[in-house]
């Protein structure tokens, strides 16, 4: 027989009344080359993989060095990944709550998660983020792949970036964005010309901040997110200056895993500061060959 590989965990990120969610697979990272890494979300059925490394830290706070792999390579950041990372290291430590200082490729930042019964709600701070409107050529090269029409677009175009710059389309109602259908060979075309993660398109929020969205990224391997929490946490960033502080975000519907993340955004010294986060629940073990 074969060695055994490292053993992964299945976490469902940013799940809705205990359903759904986006499966996530998290390792303990041990001594793989990154193409090992990316076969990891293959194997285990799942669109991403993260890759947890823990030291002690300091003053009894550990910190945690984490890489998110999907098929195509390797990403700077993964919110829905962090959130499941989060949830990991919290069983694994027990105790009703978790902190820890996270590095991400570029950055350090806080991350914390409590334990509510048989799931963990986690929130971190996804960082600064960077706002501007689209241009001419990027609406020209994307609305039309993504099937976004005149009647159905909304103001506010908007690329924003947490590391990788993305496209935020809204669209007037929900069910203009459950409608749909992208040319995904066209959008990630479009995409890779302008050096965009992908597209998150959501509707006008709900006087209370409810939103609905979803999030297309064929360039690096995923025709559609069930959940990503750090375009929430850029959309966040961009109602906030409208006004909208909370925001309760649902995925996933159009894929039929119900997935929910949120934020909340105040201002700070240098500007917005989002937090963002949702439950999660482990679901198995699995050995990798």
């Amino acid at each position: 027989m074969g060695a055994r590989g490292p053993a992964v965990v299945i976490v469902r990120a940013c799940v809705r009344g205990g359903r759904g969610g986006s499966p996530t697979a998290v390792v303990d990272d041990v001594a793989l080359t990154d193409e090992e890494r990316r076969r990891v979300a293959v194997t285990a059925g799942t669109s991403h993989a993260v890759f947890v490394s823990v030291d002690d830290g300091r003053q009894g706070v550990p910190r945690v060095s984490l890489r998110f792999f999907t098929a195509e390579g390797e990403l700077p950041a993964c919110g829905h990944g962090t959130v499941a990372a989060l949830a990991f290291l919290a069983e694994r430590a027990g105790g009703a709550e978790y902190l820890a200082t996270l590095r991400t490729a570029g950055r350090v930042f806080s991350g914390w998660c409590l334990r509510e019964k048989a799931q963990f709600r986690a929130a971190f701070e996804p960082g600064p983020v960077d706002l501007r409107e689209a241009t001419p050529v990027e609406r020209e090269l994307v609305l039309p792949a993504l099937g976004v029409t005149a009647d159905s677009l909304a103001p506010g175009i908007r690329v924003a970036s947490v590391g990788r710059p993305r496209l935020l389309v809204p669209v007037t109602t929900r069910s203009a964005l459950a409608a749909l259908d992208p040319d995904l060979a066209r959008l990630r075309a479009g995409c890779d010309r302008l050096g965009l993660l992908g597209c998150y398109v959501y509707s006008v929020p709900t006087p209370n901040g409810r939103v609905a969205a979803r999030m297309f990224a064929p360039s690096i391997g995923v025709a559609e997110d069930i959940a990503n929490a750090n375009s929430t946490a850029c959309l966040a960033a961009d109602l906030a200056g409208r006004g909208i502080t909370d925001i309760a975000v649902d995925m996933g519907d159009s894929l039929g895993s119900p997935s929910t993340i949120t934020a909340t955004t105040e201002q700070g010294p240098s500007g917005p500061l989002v937090r963002v986060g949702g439950a999660a629940e482990i679901t198995e073990t699995v050995p990798m060959p």
